[in-house]
């Protein structure tokens, strides 16, 4: 028989709780605030369809064929052109979505034991990025404007990097003012510390843009990753870097490891729906919608959530809100008795990369119906209202 030997590194990957999670809300009937879908309603189909006939017309050979390892070159420059500082074209590497980008560099600048900064909490797919490289993950105290400059001044020496999300974070759906990003760029440069910013959401503000990238303060002590998925659609898998001249070197030897390339088709298809400003009239209708998404979701909490000691915040864009439940609950055990009452959410404890909180938990509001978001927080106050007289009425 056969007998198959697992690498120490397999033990370090862990499947993705919102993935399990995502099993359940198949159940019919279940209105889920889980997963961070974006709504189909924004795919740009048409355009596509355009896009398509277009691409095989013009260029099928090329498209269809094996192609260069850093992207096709078109894409790269229309990347470079689109970004809010002076950018090479040579610095861009499109990526098989930006969840290829953590794996990258995740291979590129992690040894087993080398300490990373990340938020807390942070996004779950980073974690699970990083792992497999056996990482000493550091979180870094955070507040309602991101991670907080003091704490991570004070674990900056001697990490590898820090991961940040400063627009629309997932999974708390805050974002960093001018002034936070300012003084986080102000502690790498004194301490020398690298940044990795991962920007997915940027492009989805509700009233007005955020500021600046971090990596628009510096350029050579930032990598940034970004992301079509959002914007376009999530099913072409296609992200793309910006990284120093002397890092993307390694970043595309690992990238021709790991797949030789992102699919040429695919990445033709973005370039010629994007070339002729298509994004700047497409994205302002994703932000209208899940404004109102966003303003019925944060309504009905109010609404429903009166007098359960219940926390929650009104982002200013991006998919997710962030709950915190009374004293004594947890999020993972509400989660059955919610799927029970047709609605599902993400517990919050997985984001975190120590000792999560367990009475956090996510909620996306933007592939569900007003009517939905109204039927589902209401179903989950009801849950939270019954738990906590439970819990009353077993208290000594």
């Amino acid at each position: 028989m056969t007998h198959w030997t697992l690498a120490a590194r397999a033990a370090k990957m862990n499947p993705s709780v919102i993935r399990e999670i995502l099993k359940v809300t198949e159940k019919p009937g279940i209105v889920s605030l889980a997963g961070g879908l974006p709504s189909p309603k924004t795919f740009p189909v048409e355009a596509f369809a355009q896009a398509c006939a277009k691409v095989l017309a013009d260029d099928a050979q090329g498209a269809l064929q094996y192609a260069s390892s850093e992207g096709y070159a078109p894409l790269r420059e229309a990347i470079a052109a689109m970004l809010p500082w002076q950018v090479d074209p040579a610095q861009v590497l499109v990526t098989t979505g930006s969840q290829q980008g953590l794996d990258l560099l995740a291979k590129v600048l992690i040894d087993p034991g080398s300490k990373v900064l990340v938020e807390t909490p942070t996004y779950l797919g980073a974690l699970q990025a990083f792992a497999p490289m056996e990482p000493e993950v550091v979180s870094v105290a955070s507040d309602a404007l991101g991670v907080r400059p003091d704490d991570l001044a004070t674990k900056a020496a001697g990490a590898r990097f820090a991961y940040l999300l400063p627009n629309f974070q997932n999974p708390t759906g805050r974002t960093m003012t001018e002034e936070r990003r300012a003084a986080v760029c102000a502690v790498a440069a004194r301490t020398g510390l690298p940044i990795v910013e991962d920007n997915p959401y940027g492009d989805l503000w509700f009233d007005e843009p955020p500021a600046p990238p971090l990596t628009a303060r510096n350029p050579e002590g930032c990598i940034y990753l970004g992301s079509f998925s959002k914007v376009l659609a999530p099913g072409l898998r296609l992200g793309f870097m910006v990284a120093p001249k002397h890092i993307f070197p390694k970043l595309l030897q690992a990238k021709q490891a790991a797949d030789l390339h992102t699919p040429g088709f695919n990445q033709r298809l973005v370039f010629e729906v994007m070339k002729d400003g298509f994004l700047e009239r497409h994205v302002p209708t994703i932000r209208a919608l899940y404004r109102r998404q966003r303003d019925a979701m944060h309504a009905a909490l109010v609404r429903d959530m009166q007098g359960l000691d219940v926390a929650f915040n009104k982002p200013a864009g991006g998919m997710f809100m962030w709950l915190r439940l009374p004293q004594g609950m947890n999020a993972v055990q509400l989660l059955a008795h919610a799927v029970a009452r047709n609605v599902a959410f993400v517990p919050g404890a997985p984001f975190y990369a120590g000792e999560g909180d367990p009475r956090t938990l996510r909620l996306s509001f933007v592939t569900a119906s007003v009517e939905q978001i109204d039927t589902a927080v209401a179903a989950l106050a009801e849950v939270v209202r019954e738990q906590a007289a439970r819990r009353q009425t077993f208290t000594p």
